[in-house]
Formats: C-alpha cells, structure tokens, sequence
C-alpha cells in the first residue's frame, strides 16, 4: 500500500516543531538527519497483522491532565522528545484491528551522545510516574513492563485502568538505538497484547537499525 508523502512530511515537521520548543540554543535542525528520517518513514514498517501500513498522524495523549513525569515519558511518541541537542524528529501512528488499539512511534536524533543521556532521565521519569488521574474518569496505574532486549539499551511501562470510564491500557517502550531515541506506545480498550508490544517495538527499531 502506497503512503502518501504529504502525510509523512507534516509529521516530520510538526515533530521537530515541537520537540525544538523550550530546546535551547543547542537544539538545531540538521538537514542530512531529517533526510534520513524521511526515508526511514518511506519504508514499510514490519508491523504485527491487523494494523494498517500507512502511517497516519502522530499519537496524542487520550487525556488533557497528568503530572510531569508522566507527560515525560508519554510525550516524545507523540513527538515531543527532549529538545536538548535535538536534531530531528519524526512521529507518526498505526491503527489496529484490536478494539482501540493503536501504536505510535515516535524517532528523535541527537547531537553530542544525547540520546542515552535523554532515556536515563526518562527512565527516571518512568519511575516517579505513578498514577494518571483526572475528573473525567480517567485512572491509570503505572506497573513495569518486562520489554525484550531491543537497540542497545530499552526501558517499558504498561498502564492500565479506565479512559474517561472505560477499561484501557497502554505500553509504553523507550529505547535507544545509537544516537536515536525510540518511542512507542501500544494502545488498547480492555488490555494490550504485550506479545504485539514487542513486534510494535522491534518494528520501529528495525526503521533506524537497518
């Protein structure tokens, strides 16, 4: 199936919009980097059966509220990796056949070995995020999630609870591959297949390790 190039070139740039803000003078955009970003997403992804292979638009929250450390950690699939030495971003997203499922990937490039110093603070992050709640009836409680050993070092999460009142869950997968930050969130009404969480996972390492 065809993608349309349009859809990946607004995502490449509204991903590094948004992860430049609040960057600071070391963020920059390097132009050979987003290049190679944009024919990462050219490729088709090895995803599991039932989603579909055109990327859509990239993932965002399903909830307004959460604290920092939270917004931390759920924020670079959606696009909004740390901006500090930030040379590019890409974040796109997949649906499922599963009822609400849905995957987002987030790639975020970094300068000067950034990157692994980025996924320590996120593990950090990912270890203060306890509980996501807010007045619309929305909880979510946070577990660790035993992820395989993908790229060179990875860090996973899984919540689970009620969206706005209704039973949901998410993993959420942070690894790093090189210089690149990868982030994926694997979405589901009911529960996420943890099994389909790692094809997600390695589909989106495939994109930069290949």
């Amino acid at each position: 199936m065809k993608r349309k190039p349009g859809i990946i070139a607004c995502a490449l740039l509204a991903g590094v919009l948004a992860g430049c803000g609040g960057g600071g003078a070391e963020s920059f955009i390097d132009a050979q980097a987003m290049a190679q970003l944009r024919e990462v997403l050219s490729k088709e992804p090895r995803l599991p059966d039932g989603f579909t292979a055109r990327p859509e638009q990239a993932w965002r929250m399903p909830f307004g509220q959460a604290d920092r450390n939270c917004r931390a950690l759920l924020e670079p699939a959606g696009g909004r990796a740390p901006g500090q030495a930030l040379t590019a971003q890409a974040a796109v997203s997949y649906h499922g056949d599963g009822l609400g499922e849905q995957a987002g990937v987030g790639l975020a490039r970094y300068a000067n070995e950034r990157a692994a110093g980025h996924l320590d603070d996120l593990a950090r992050a990912m270890g203060s995020c306890r509980v996501v709640r807010t007045s619309s009836g929305t909880y979510l409680r946070l577990q660790e999630l035993e992820v395989r050993n993908s790229g060179d070092e990875s860090v996973g999460a899984r919540l689970r609870g009620r969206l706005h009142g209704y039973p949901y869950a998410m993993d959420v997968v942070l690894s790093r591959v090189g210089d690149t930050l990868v982030s994926v969130v694997h979405t589901g009404m009911n529960d996420v297949d943890a099994a389909r969480t790692d094809e997600v996972v390695e589909a989106a390492i495939s994109m930069v390790s290949a």
